[in-house]
């Protein structure tokens, strides 16, 4: 299985949890239908909903303990949407959001707390175009896959299988304020590898050398500055492929391979397999080549990353649910997204045995016992609770603002 083995921590790497401190725990939906992978579907759903009479509503929200018709919500940080209970809800869906609903799956959310059980609006508050957030996966013994996952969007933060991590901000603020690094630890690591290390340098790096174990993940932090530098590097290539590119520039095969469309694919796919002798992937009828083995391969926490997100697209919905309305036929920006996808898995792939040869060579670390003199350890409380951020009010459940 392709992906950053995680055979345990390294002796003397360090917790990620001590380096990136504050940390939330993933959003908890509690219902699939205000997630999907195309925004249309959302707004449709959202006016079959506000269309239903009030007593019809319970059954379409699917309530839960903590989120029935009758509950108002406040606000989520930075969005505009209704917040007396949805029993009374009417007009236009809230404009759906971009979201990372599992590895390397990008999807759409209605950002509307009373739809959600726990919204995490912590996360809210810091996300922004200079955000970037670290999604730790869960620990499943002997599989292989990275230890954490990067995005600049807003993650759901649920792993494919095993014990869901932590989602943990590069920033405690918005505008890329305060970065999210153990106070005093970028100063450290500067001066002993005599040039300036930035947040997002300790992001590339951890992107590169994490492992995971049972417990937690782990970092390794070397003492030669050639090593941190090669890792960094690294680290920032990760971090690019994660990102799926920038902008207009966006990953391609090396040597002008391309996947392409070979065979139309079905309007309604509902199976996908893979021919290795042809490197192509068949969505039905339908034929995507080529497509390295790697590519087929890459898996996180056990899971085949393309299996589960062509799986999120096709699974058949319960009839009669708001989550059953959906595309009548494939999408062509599925297409496009799956290539892409196929590109960035096999990309990652290529990078693996470098992260193993990085790990191979780390030489001698940092040690926490360095880190404790430094100053560095132990971490202060309050650096792992989320900052106070007063910049704005919020309204609250009924109209009413709350400031925090």
């Amino acid at each position: 299985m392709p992906g950053v083995t995680n055979d345990g921590p390294l002796d003397d790497a360090m917790p990620l949890s001590d380096l990136m401190p504050w940390s939330v725990a993933p959003l908890r939906l509690g219902r699939s239908w205000p997630l999907a992978p195309d925004s249309a579907s959302l707004k449709a759903r959202w006016n079959a909903f506000v269309r239903a009479p009030e007593e019809g509503r319970e059954a379409l929200l699917e309530p839960s303990r903590t989120r029935t018709v009758h509950t108002a919500a406040a606000q989520l940080p930075g969005q505009r949407t209704g917040t007396e209970p949805l029993a009374h809800a009417e007009g236009a869906c809230p404009e759906p959001v971009r979201v990372l609903h599992g590895p390397f799956d990008e999807q759409w959310l209605i950002p509307d707390q009373r739809l959600i059980d726990a919204a995490r609006p912590e996360l809210w508050r810091v996300a922004d175009e200079h955000q970037l957030f670290v999604v730790e996966q869960g620990h499943v013994p002997g599989a292989g896959g990275p230890a954490l996952l990067a995005c600049a969007v807003l993650p759901e933060g649920r792993s494919p299988a095993g014990r869901p991590g932590r989602i943990r901000p590069l920033y405690r603020r918005p505008g890329g304020a305060e970065p999210n690094v153990a106070p005093g630890l970028l100063t450290h690591l500067s001066g002993t590898y005599e040039q300036e290390v930035r947040p997002e340098d300790l992001l590339a790096w951890v992107l590169a050398t994490a492992v995971r174990d049972a417990k937690e993940c782990r970092v390794p932090l070397p003492l030669e500055r050639d090593v941190w530098v090669r890792g960094v590097e690294l680290g920032r290539r990760a971090l690019w492929l994660h990102r799926r590119g920038e902008g207009t520039d966006r990953p391609k095969l090396p040597g002008g391979r391309r996947p392409y469309v070979r065979a139309p694919l079905p309007a309604r796919p509902v199976e996908l397999l893979y021919d290795r002798e042809e490197e192509a992937l068949l969505v039905g009828d339908g034929r995507i080549s080529p497509v390295p083995a790697a590519a087929w391969d890459f898996h996180v926490s056990g899971v085949r990353v393309l299996e589960q997100w062509f799986a999120r697209r096709t699974a058949p919905a319960q009839p009669g649910t708001l989550a059953a309305v959906r595309p009548a036929t494939w999408p062509q920006p599925w297409t496009s997204e799956l290539l892409e996808l196929v590109t960035v898995l096999a990309l990652l792939a290529e990078l693996e045995p470098l992260q193993r040869d990085l790990r191979d060579d780390l030489g001698d670390l940092i040690t926490p016992g360095e880190l404790r003199r430094a100053r560095v350890l132990p971490v202060p409380v309050g650096s792992r609770r989320p900052a106070s951020v007063l910049d704005h009010p919020e309204e609250g459940p009924g109209g009413q603002f709350a400031f925090l």
